[in-house]
């Protein structure tokens, strides 16, 4: 996997393919992340090596009490390493340190239940940005005639683009009831342009924040995006979920409910790291987010094997992280993946890991080695579909794996005019709009289905959301003849299962109708 732009959507569901526009102007200063020392306990195994090697991020997992929570901080500092954030609640703990023996040794600390490095590249300083004016960017122009027909079917001036808007019956759902204000989905990603015209109606600053290193950082604009110009995934996700039914651009699933932002990309890579996702997922659920949406897997690892102490040690952070999300009443949902592999499958062949320095291709056991968050308990997984229901050649898929299936995009499924393009349309930085494929698209459309039936019934569990989730559902079925998306005569994935459920979509294709009226 490559650290910024893949060629090819299956290196990295984040990065779907299309041409990206210009965005906003960035000005940046490097400050260093805050530490945090404590006293060395008396006892506490030391390190016999000496911190010079690279500085890493680690997660420590521990009991939640206070005591043990506490022994182990002051073990940290004594082997060598300082404390970045303590997430008591879960017990996570957020530690750095340049020693090579760090985890080694902090395995051994009484209290302590997986230990591991996040990374494999070392530490860089992290910087903080602000965002000035955007620049003056076109919108993509529709003729005055197609505007005033738009306007008069009661529809944004580029719906007649968005195909996967009525795929959902979402244009049918938003005239019965477009979402809740008091429901919130945060787009865990690479941050959000709240300025766009399409979004900044929707936007919610008190629920949005920086994640990037571990600690929130809810300043102004700290939720923003590095660079717009790059950095443009976090808002094309975003308006897909609710883009405004505001007379401008385009429309969202769920247009009536509000969206946040929870920044976790590094700065210049745009990578993912277990101890910002954790920050993400508490923070969500401390400030009262409904819904979040994961277009991404935790690098640098695509598969983590709980057999290796530093994967186990990401499961284990994160895990507790989206379960403790979901007990605060959060639904989590994330997108499958790109690689058109069969998750449900006895082994699978990892070639990108470690994306931080140098990937070794692997054999994997997914039952084993798990996408994180995508394959953890109680995280809705979704696949992609084009413009004929069919999975998107690309798309992840695996029976007992994929809960259900939306919209993502598809090149080979190419949809009747005025659409014209078989991928997404959505918004962009600096009040762009651009057309993107993947399951990254896939993913925000059922966070916006899954905001819809938040709106509808308030006080359902995320467990009820999910349930209804699958059983409103509409399942296509496997296809009846080879599947061939790119028709060069080789098959290329099989579908198992039943008209009720299979490999493919789950229970099915979500419906925004049905979860307005239901």
């Amino acid at each position: 996997m490559a650290h910024r732009r893949p060629a090819h959507p299956g290196i990295r569901r984040r990065r779907a393919l299309a041409a990206v526009p210009a965005g906003l102007a960035l000005t940046a200063s490097l400050v260093l992340l805050p530490q945090a020392a404590s006293a060395i306990p008396r006892g506490a195994p030391t390190s016999s090596a000496t911190a010079d090697g690279p500085s890493l991020s680690y997660v420590v997992n521990t009991a939640t009490d206070q005591g043990t929570v506490g022994k182990v901080e002051k073990a940290i500092t004594a082997a060598h390493g300082s404390v970045v954030a303590t997430y008591d609640r879960i017990g996570v703990i957020v530690a750095r340190s340049a020693d090579p023996d760090f985890a080694k040794t902090i395995r051994q600390v009484r209290g302590v239940q997986s230990a591991g490095a996040s990374r494999t590249a070392p530490l860089t300083a992290a910087a903080t940005t602000e965002v000035g004016q955007p620049e003056k960017v076109a919108a993509p122009r529709t003729s005055e005639t197609a505007a005033a027909k738009a306007r008069a079917a009661g529809q944004e001036p580029l719906e007649s683009l968005q195909w996967d808007i009525p795929a959902i019956k979402a244009d049918q759902a938003a005239k019965v009831n477009p979402g809740s204000r008091k429901v919130t989905v945060a787009v865990i990603d690479t941050g959000v342009d709240d300025t766009h015209p399409d979004l900044a109606p929707n936007f919610s600053r008190a629920q949005s924040a920086s994640c990037v290193g571990g600690v929130a950082d809810t300043s102004p604009g700290a939720w923003r995006p590095w660079d717009p110009a790059e950095d443009y995934h976090g808002t094309h996700v975003a308006g897909e979920i609710a883009a405004a039914r505001n007379g401008v651009g385009v429309a969202g699933v769920a247009p009536g409910v509000k969206v946040s932002a929870i920044k976790v990309s590094e700065p210049t890579t745009s990578l993912f790291y277990a101890e910002s996702v954790v920050c993400a997922f508490v923070f969500a659920a401390d400030h009262g987010v409904e819904v979040t949406n994961n277009s991404y897997y935790v690098d640098p690892w695509k598969y983590n094997c709980v057999a290796d102490p530093d994967q186990k040690a990401i499961v284990d952070a994160v895990g507790r992280a989206t379960a403790y999300a979901q007990r605060k009443g959060v639904v989590n949902v994330a997108s499958a993946g790109n690689s058109s592999q069969d998750l449900a499958a006895g082994s699978l062949t990892d070639t990108s890991s470690p994306n931080d320095t140098t990937p070794v291709e692997r054999t994997v056991d997914p039952s084993a080695c798990p996408d994180v968050p995508t394959q953890l308990p109680g995280v809705v997984t979704v696949a992609a579909t084009g413009v004929t229901s069919l999975k998107s050649y690309y798309s992840n898929y695996g029976l007992g794996q994929i809960d259900v299936a939306g919209p993502g995009g598809d090149k080979y499924q190419v949809p009747e005019l005025p659409a014209k393009d078989g991928r997404i349309l959505s918004t962009m930085p600096g009040g762009d709009y651009a057309y993107l494929q993947g399951t990254s698209m896939a993913s925000p459309h059922v966070a916006g289905v899954a905001a819809l039936l938040k709106s509808t019934h308030p006080k359902a569990s995320p467990q009820e959301i999910q349930w209804l989730l699958k059983a409103q559902a509409d399942n296509p079925g496997c296809p009846t003849g080879p599947y061939d998306p790119d028709g060069d005569g080789d098959i290329d994935a099989t579908c198992v299962g039943t008209k009720h459920i299979n490999s493919f979509y789950g229970y099915g294709i979500v419906d925004a109708l049905d979860a307005v009226t239901k």
